[in-house]
Protein backbone atom coordinates (compact mmCIF):
# COMPACT_ATOMS: atom_id res chain seq x y z
CA UNK A 1 0.00 0.00 0.00
CA UNK A 2 1.08 3.29 -0.67
CA UNK A 3 1.34 4.43 3.11
CA UNK A 4 4.06 1.92 3.55
CA UNK A 5 6.31 3.12 0.34
CA UNK A 6 6.15 6.51 1.86
CA UNK A 7 7.24 5.26 5.36
CA UNK A 8 9.72 2.73 3.85
CA UNK A 9 11.69 5.31 1.87
CA UNK A 10 11.77 7.65 4.86
CA UNK A 11 13.07 5.18 7.31
CA UNK A 12 15.60 3.70 4.96
CA UNK A 13 17.43 6.86 3.83
CA UNK A 14 18.35 7.16 7.47
CA UNK A 15 20.23 4.22 6.79
CA UNK A 16 21.65 5.09 3.14
CA UNK A 17 19.26 2.69 1.46
CA UNK A 18 17.47 4.31 -1.74
CA UNK A 19 14.01 2.49 -1.25
CA UNK A 20 12.52 2.29 -4.62
CA UNK A 21 8.48 1.18 -4.77
CA UNK A 22 6.99 0.10 -7.96
CA UNK A 23 3.63 -0.60 -9.32
CA UNK A 24 3.42 -3.73 -11.66
CA UNK A 25 0.15 -4.24 -13.95
CA UNK A 26 -0.10 -6.88 -16.80
CA UNK A 27 -0.89 -10.42 -15.15
CA UNK A 28 0.28 -13.58 -17.06
CA UNK A 29 0.64 -11.76 -20.23
CA UNK A 30 3.03 -8.98 -18.98
CA UNK A 31 4.93 -11.19 -17.10
CA UNK A 32 6.33 -13.42 -20.30
CA UNK A 33 6.25 -10.27 -22.38
CA UNK A 34 7.10 -7.36 -20.52
CA UNK A 35 4.14 -5.15 -18.08
CA UNK A 36 3.20 -1.66 -17.22
CA UNK A 37 6.19 -0.64 -14.43
CA UNK A 38 5.29 2.48 -12.28
CA UNK A 39 8.16 3.19 -9.97
CA UNK A 40 8.17 5.48 -7.43
CA UNK A 41 10.32 5.95 -4.34
CA UNK A 42 13.49 8.29 -3.59
CA UNK A 43 14.42 9.94 -6.75
CA UNK A 44 17.85 9.39 -6.47
CA UNK A 45 17.35 5.77 -6.72
CA UNK A 46 16.12 6.29 -10.33
CA UNK A 47 19.67 6.49 -12.44
CA UNK A 48 20.49 3.00 -11.25
CA UNK A 49 17.45 1.44 -11.95
CA UNK A 50 15.70 3.45 -15.46
CA UNK A 51 17.67 1.06 -17.61
CA UNK A 52 16.80 -2.41 -16.24
CA UNK A 53 13.44 -1.40 -15.78
CA UNK A 54 13.00 0.42 -18.51
CA UNK A 55 14.24 -2.66 -20.81
CA UNK A 56 11.96 -4.80 -19.30
CA UNK A 57 9.01 -3.21 -19.23
CA UNK A 58 6.19 -3.39 -21.94
CA UNK A 59 6.31 -1.14 -25.16
CA UNK A 60 3.88 1.37 -27.04
CA UNK A 61 5.31 1.67 -30.19
CA UNK A 62 9.18 2.48 -29.35
CA UNK A 63 8.34 3.87 -25.96
CA UNK A 64 8.98 2.27 -22.67
CA UNK A 65 5.39 1.77 -20.40
CA UNK A 66 7.46 3.29 -17.42
CA UNK A 67 8.71 5.73 -15.85
CA UNK A 68 9.80 7.76 -12.88
CA UNK A 69 5.93 8.71 -11.41
CA UNK A 70 7.43 10.29 -8.59
CA UNK A 71 8.53 10.60 -4.92
CA UNK A 72 8.08 8.38 -2.30
CA UNK A 73 4.74 6.34 -2.15
CA UNK A 74 3.52 8.31 -5.51
CA UNK A 75 4.40 4.49 -7.79
CA UNK A 76 2.18 2.42 -5.57
CA UNK A 77 -0.60 5.21 -5.54
CA UNK A 78 -0.85 5.34 -9.06
CA UNK A 79 -0.92 1.61 -9.46
CA UNK A 80 -3.34 1.71 -6.91
CA UNK A 81 -5.85 4.03 -9.28
CA UNK A 82 -5.60 2.28 -11.88
CA UNK A 83 -6.92 -0.51 -10.19
CA UNK A 84 -9.20 1.81 -9.35
CA UNK A 85 -10.15 2.57 -12.96
CA UNK A 86 -9.85 -1.13 -13.99
CA UNK A 87 -12.43 -1.91 -11.77
CA UNK A 88 -14.39 1.10 -13.44
CA UNK A 89 -13.77 -0.34 -16.58
CA UNK A 90 -14.75 -4.19 -15.84
CA UNK A 91 -18.08 -2.37 -14.58
CA UNK A 92 -19.17 -0.39 -17.38
CA UNK A 93 -18.27 -3.38 -19.35
CA UNK A 94 -20.22 -5.66 -17.80
CA UNK A 95 -23.46 -3.28 -17.54
CA UNK A 96 -22.90 -2.95 -21.14
CA UNK A 97 -23.42 -7.07 -21.71
CA UNK A 98 -26.37 -6.54 -19.60
CA UNK A 99 -28.04 -4.47 -21.73
CA UNK A 100 -28.02 -6.13 -24.69
CA UNK A 101 -28.40 -9.48 -23.35
CA UNK A 102 -31.51 -8.05 -21.05
CA UNK A 103 -32.72 -5.50 -23.06
CA UNK A 104 -32.23 -6.73 -26.78
CA UNK A 105 -31.45 -10.69 -25.94
CA UNK A 106 -28.73 -11.16 -27.37
CA UNK A 107 -27.04 -13.92 -27.36
CA UNK A 108 -23.18 -14.10 -26.34
CA UNK A 109 -22.20 -14.67 -29.78
CA UNK A 110 -23.91 -11.81 -30.77
CA UNK A 111 -23.04 -9.58 -27.76
CA UNK A 112 -19.25 -10.70 -28.77
CA UNK A 113 -19.57 -9.81 -32.35
CA UNK A 114 -21.03 -6.05 -31.16
CA UNK A 115 -17.56 -5.93 -28.96
CA UNK A 116 -15.91 -6.86 -31.64
CA UNK A 117 -17.20 -4.30 -33.58
CA UNK A 118 -16.49 -1.59 -30.83
CA UNK A 119 -13.32 -2.43 -29.94
CA UNK A 120 -12.44 -1.53 -33.86
CA UNK A 121 -13.15 2.23 -32.78
CA UNK A 122 -12.91 4.34 -29.61
CA UNK A 123 -13.35 1.92 -27.28
CA UNK A 124 -10.46 -0.51 -28.98
CA UNK A 125 -9.21 -2.23 -25.39
CA UNK A 126 -7.52 -5.10 -23.87
CA UNK A 127 -10.64 -5.22 -21.58
CA UNK A 128 -12.97 -5.24 -24.72
CA UNK A 129 -11.12 -7.46 -26.49
CA UNK A 130 -10.95 -10.43 -23.81
CA UNK A 131 -15.01 -9.72 -23.18
CA UNK A 132 -15.64 -10.72 -26.66
CA UNK A 133 -13.12 -13.66 -26.00
CA UNK A 134 -15.05 -14.62 -23.49
CA UNK A 135 -18.59 -14.73 -24.94
CA UNK A 136 -17.31 -16.55 -27.33
CA UNK A 137 -15.78 -19.56 -25.25
CA UNK A 138 -18.01 -22.54 -24.95
CA UNK A 139 -18.30 -24.74 -22.35
CA UNK A 140 -16.25 -27.95 -23.69
CA UNK A 141 -12.78 -28.99 -22.78
CA UNK A 142 -11.49 -26.61 -25.62
CA UNK A 143 -13.88 -23.96 -25.84
CA UNK A 144 -15.12 -24.54 -29.17
CA UNK A 145 -19.01 -25.88 -30.28
CA UNK A 146 -21.50 -24.36 -32.60
CA UNK A 147 -24.34 -21.82 -31.60
CA UNK A 148 -26.56 -24.34 -30.02
CA UNK A 149 -23.26 -25.05 -27.35
CA UNK A 150 -23.49 -23.44 -23.93
CA UNK A 151 -21.62 -20.52 -23.31
CA UNK A 152 -19.30 -20.55 -19.97
CA UNK A 153 -19.87 -17.25 -19.30
CA UNK A 154 -23.28 -18.75 -18.33
CA UNK A 155 -21.60 -21.43 -16.29
CA UNK A 156 -19.90 -18.90 -13.83
CA UNK A 157 -21.48 -17.19 -11.06
CA UNK A 158 -22.19 -14.28 -11.02
CA UNK A 159 -20.16 -13.53 -7.26
CA UNK A 160 -17.71 -11.43 -8.05
CA UNK A 161 -14.35 -11.12 -5.97
CA UNK A 162 -11.86 -8.58 -4.93
CA UNK A 163 -8.03 -8.08 -3.63
CA UNK A 164 -9.16 -4.54 -2.09
CA UNK A 165 -7.22 -1.81 -4.21
CA UNK A 166 -10.73 -0.69 -5.45
CA UNK A 167 -11.56 -0.23 -1.80
CA UNK A 168 -8.45 1.47 -1.32
CA UNK A 169 -9.05 3.57 -3.55
CA UNK A 170 -12.53 4.29 -2.67
CA UNK A 171 -11.48 5.15 0.91
CA UNK A 172 -8.51 7.35 0.08
CA UNK A 173 -11.16 9.39 -2.21
CA UNK A 174 -13.18 9.55 0.80
CA UNK A 175 -10.12 11.24 2.94
CA UNK A 176 -9.21 13.74 -0.28
CA UNK A 177 -12.91 14.69 -0.20
CA UNK A 178 -12.82 13.71 -3.74
CA UNK A 179 -16.10 12.15 -5.51
CA UNK A 180 -14.92 9.17 -7.06
CA UNK A 181 -18.59 7.86 -7.92
CA UNK A 182 -17.86 5.37 -10.43
CA UNK A 183 -14.91 3.38 -8.97
CA UNK A 184 -17.11 3.46 -5.71
CA UNK A 185 -20.33 2.09 -7.38
CA UNK A 186 -18.03 -0.76 -9.14
CA UNK A 187 -17.05 -1.61 -6.16
CA UNK A 188 -20.12 -1.68 -4.13
CA UNK A 189 -21.88 -3.71 -7.37
CA UNK A 190 -19.10 -6.41 -6.16
CA UNK A 191 -20.45 -6.25 -2.91
CA UNK A 192 -23.48 -6.42 -3.45
CA UNK A 193 -23.05 -9.32 -6.06
CA UNK A 194 -21.44 -11.40 -3.19
CA UNK A 195 -24.94 -11.35 -1.82
CA UNK A 196 -25.87 -14.61 -3.94
CA UNK A 197 -27.84 -16.31 -2.08
CA UNK A 198 -29.59 -12.87 -0.79
CA UNK A 199 -30.56 -11.84 -3.72
CA UNK A 200 -32.09 -14.88 -5.02
CA UNK A 201 -34.58 -14.80 -1.82
CA UNK A 202 -35.39 -11.30 -2.84
CA UNK A 203 -36.03 -11.76 -6.23
CA UNK A 204 -38.59 -14.47 -5.33
CA UNK A 205 -40.21 -11.35 -3.63
CA UNK A 206 -39.13 -8.69 -5.00
CA UNK A 207 -41.20 -7.37 -8.12
CA UNK A 208 -40.49 -4.80 -11.03
CA UNK A 209 -41.55 -3.40 -14.77
CA UNK A 210 -41.82 -5.45 -16.63
CA UNK A 211 -41.82 -3.72 -20.39
CA UNK A 212 -40.93 -4.61 -23.04
CA UNK A 213 -38.53 -2.87 -25.27
CA UNK A 214 -39.82 -1.88 -28.56
CA UNK A 215 -37.35 0.46 -30.00
CA UNK A 216 -34.75 -0.23 -32.89
CA UNK A 217 -32.13 -2.28 -32.05
CA UNK A 218 -29.43 -1.00 -33.90
CA UNK A 219 -30.04 2.26 -32.71
CA UNK A 220 -29.88 0.82 -28.84
CA UNK A 221 -26.65 -0.94 -29.73
CA UNK A 222 -25.27 2.56 -30.53
CA UNK A 223 -26.60 4.34 -27.35
CA UNK A 224 -24.99 1.57 -25.44
CA UNK A 225 -21.76 1.85 -26.60
CA UNK A 226 -21.98 5.93 -26.40
CA UNK A 227 -22.95 5.25 -22.36
CA UNK A 228 -19.99 3.22 -22.64
CA UNK A 229 -17.34 5.50 -24.03
CA UNK A 230 -18.76 8.81 -22.12
CA UNK A 231 -18.59 6.82 -18.66
CA UNK A 232 -15.59 5.77 -19.29
CA UNK A 233 -14.49 8.97 -19.66
CA UNK A 234 -15.69 10.07 -16.44
CA UNK A 235 -13.77 7.46 -14.89
CA UNK A 236 -10.83 8.02 -16.07
CA UNK A 237 -11.43 12.16 -15.25
CA UNK A 238 -12.25 11.33 -11.92
CA UNK A 239 -8.97 9.32 -11.01
CA UNK A 240 -7.04 12.17 -12.40
CA UNK A 241 -9.03 14.05 -9.88
CA UNK A 242 -7.68 12.02 -7.29
CA UNK A 243 -4.15 12.05 -8.75
CA UNK A 244 -4.18 16.11 -8.37
CA UNK A 245 -5.13 16.18 -5.03
CA UNK A 246 -3.00 13.61 -3.82
CA UNK A 247 0.17 15.52 -5.61
CA UNK A 248 -1.12 18.37 -3.31
CA UNK A 249 -1.70 16.69 0.08
CA UNK A 250 2.10 14.56 -0.84
CA UNK A 251 4.08 17.28 -2.85
CA UNK A 252 4.20 14.75 -5.40
CA UNK A 253 5.16 16.50 -9.37
CA UNK A 254 3.09 13.59 -10.91
CA UNK A 255 3.31 13.59 -14.97
CA UNK A 256 0.12 13.23 -16.28
CA UNK A 257 0.39 12.98 -19.65
CA UNK A 258 3.59 10.01 -18.48
CA UNK A 259 1.25 8.39 -16.73
CA UNK A 260 -1.21 7.48 -19.48
CA UNK A 261 1.34 6.27 -21.54
CA UNK A 262 2.95 3.75 -18.96
CA UNK A 263 -0.63 2.26 -19.29
CA UNK A 264 -0.50 2.49 -22.99
CA UNK A 265 0.68 -1.43 -23.30
CA UNK A 266 1.40 -4.12 -20.44
CA UNK A 267 -1.25 -3.33 -18.34
CA UNK A 268 -5.05 -4.69 -17.89
CA UNK A 269 -6.39 -1.31 -19.13
CA UNK A 270 -4.58 -0.85 -21.76
CA UNK A 271 -6.25 0.92 -24.59
CA UNK A 272 -5.83 3.36 -27.10
CA UNK A 273 -8.16 5.73 -25.69
CA UNK A 274 -4.96 6.81 -23.08
CA UNK A 275 -3.16 8.37 -26.53
CA UNK A 276 -6.13 10.73 -25.86
CA UNK A 277 -5.39 11.75 -22.67
CA UNK A 278 -1.85 11.93 -22.91
CA UNK A 279 -2.19 14.23 -25.52
CA UNK A 280 -5.06 16.07 -23.57
CA UNK A 281 -2.23 16.85 -20.94
CA UNK A 282 0.85 17.59 -23.52
CA UNK A 283 -1.74 20.01 -24.99
CA UNK A 284 -2.22 21.42 -21.66
CA UNK A 285 -0.55 20.82 -18.80
CA UNK A 286 -1.84 22.25 -16.26
CA UNK A 287 -5.29 21.26 -17.78
CA UNK A 288 -8.26 21.25 -14.44
CA UNK A 289 -10.08 17.96 -15.20
CA UNK A 290 -10.40 15.79 -18.31
CA UNK A 291 -13.86 17.07 -19.47
CA UNK A 292 -12.33 20.04 -19.80
CA UNK A 293 -10.32 19.72 -22.44
CA UNK A 294 -11.25 20.41 -25.79
CA UNK A 295 -11.01 16.86 -27.40
CA UNK A 296 -12.97 14.79 -24.65
CA UNK A 297 -15.44 17.68 -24.08
CA UNK A 298 -16.18 17.14 -27.92
CA UNK A 299 -16.70 13.55 -27.24
CA UNK A 300 -18.93 13.39 -24.19
CA UNK A 301 -21.14 15.78 -26.47
CA UNK A 302 -21.05 13.61 -28.80
CA UNK A 303 -22.43 10.32 -26.73
CA UNK A 304 -24.75 12.76 -24.29
CA UNK A 305 -28.18 11.60 -26.48
CA UNK A 306 -27.44 7.79 -26.42
CA UNK A 307 -25.85 7.87 -22.81
CA UNK A 308 -29.07 9.74 -21.56
CA UNK A 309 -31.77 6.85 -23.84
CA UNK A 310 -29.40 3.96 -22.36
CA UNK A 311 -29.77 5.09 -18.69
CA UNK A 312 -33.78 5.78 -18.92
CA UNK A 313 -34.60 2.44 -20.80
CA UNK A 314 -32.25 0.93 -18.31
CA UNK A 315 -34.57 2.40 -15.27
CA UNK A 316 -37.92 1.61 -17.42
CA UNK A 317 -36.83 -2.07 -17.98
CA UNK A 318 -35.41 -2.09 -14.02
CA UNK A 319 -31.62 -3.64 -15.29
CA UNK A 320 -29.34 -2.21 -12.91
CA UNK A 321 -26.23 -0.34 -14.25
CA UNK A 322 -25.24 1.77 -11.72
CA UNK A 323 -21.84 3.00 -12.91
CA UNK A 324 -23.36 4.37 -15.92
CA UNK A 325 -26.10 6.23 -14.10
CA UNK A 326 -23.59 7.24 -11.22
CA UNK A 327 -21.18 8.68 -14.20
CA UNK A 328 -24.23 10.57 -15.70
CA UNK A 329 -25.18 11.90 -12.39
CA UNK A 330 -21.58 13.26 -11.69
CA UNK A 331 -21.54 14.41 -15.14
CA UNK A 332 -24.48 16.66 -14.53
CA UNK A 333 -23.51 17.77 -11.48
CA UNK A 334 -19.97 19.09 -12.28
CA UNK A 335 -21.51 21.05 -15.22
CA UNK A 336 -24.19 22.80 -12.85
CA UNK A 337 -23.37 25.88 -11.75
CA UNK A 338 -25.83 25.50 -9.09
CA UNK A 339 -26.80 22.70 -6.74
CA UNK A 340 -29.55 22.01 -4.37
CA UNK A 341 -26.64 21.82 -1.66
CA UNK A 342 -27.86 25.66 -0.80
CA UNK A 343 -30.74 23.61 1.28
CA UNK A 344 -28.77 20.75 2.54
CA UNK A 345 -26.39 23.68 4.23
CA UNK A 346 -29.81 25.24 5.61
CA UNK A 347 -30.73 21.83 7.10
CA UNK A 348 -27.56 21.53 8.83
CA UNK A 349 -27.86 25.07 10.29
CA UNK A 350 -31.34 24.20 11.58
CA UNK A 351 -30.42 21.22 13.17
CA UNK A 352 -26.85 21.15 14.17
CA UNK A 353 -26.07 25.34 13.98
CA UNK A 354 -23.05 24.11 11.38
CA UNK A 355 -23.70 27.80 9.53
CA UNK A 356 -23.21 29.09 5.92
CA UNK A 357 -21.97 31.11 3.75
CA UNK A 358 -23.90 33.73 1.75
CA UNK A 359 -23.61 34.11 -2.40
CA UNK A 360 -24.08 37.74 -1.16
CA UNK A 361 -21.20 37.71 0.86
CA UNK A 362 -17.24 37.33 0.36
CA UNK A 363 -16.23 33.22 0.19
CA UNK A 364 -15.21 32.19 3.93
CA UNK A 365 -17.28 34.16 5.78
CA UNK A 366 -19.85 32.39 7.63
CA UNK A 367 -23.48 32.85 8.77
CA UNK A 368 -25.74 31.18 11.29
CA UNK A 369 -29.63 31.70 11.74
CA UNK A 370 -31.78 30.97 14.74
CA UNK A 371 -34.14 29.46 12.51
CA UNK A 372 -36.82 28.54 15.25
CA UNK A 373 -36.48 31.66 17.59
CA UNK A 374 -35.45 29.22 20.43
CA UNK A 375 -31.48 28.51 19.46
CA UNK A 376 -28.81 30.24 20.61
CA UNK A 377 -25.74 32.25 18.80
CA UNK A 378 -23.67 28.99 19.26
CA UNK A 379 -22.50 27.51 16.60
CA UNK A 380 -20.51 24.24 15.06
CA UNK A 381 -17.39 23.51 13.86
CA UNK A 382 -16.96 21.42 10.19
CA UNK A 383 -15.30 21.31 7.11
CA UNK A 384 -15.78 21.58 3.38
CA UNK A 385 -15.34 18.34 1.66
Amino acid sequence: HYPDSIRRTKELEKQGILFVGTGVSGGEEGARYGPSLMPGGHPEAWPHIKDIFQAISAKSGDEPCCDWVGENGAGHYVKMVHNGIEYGDMQLICEAYSLLRTVLGLSNDKCADVFDEWNKGSLDSYLIEITANILRYKDTKDGKGDADTPSLVDKIMDRAQQKGTGKWTVGTSLDMGVPVTLISEAVFARMLSSMKEERVRASEKLSGPSSEFKGNAADFIEAVRQALYASKIVSYAQGYMLFREAAKEYNWNLNYGGIALMWRGGCIIRSAFLGDIRDAFTNDPELENLLLSPYFKKEVAGCSEGWREAVAVAARQGVPIPAFMTALAFFDGYRSATLPANLLQAQRDYFGAHTYERVDKKVGEYFHTNWTGTGGDITSNAYAA
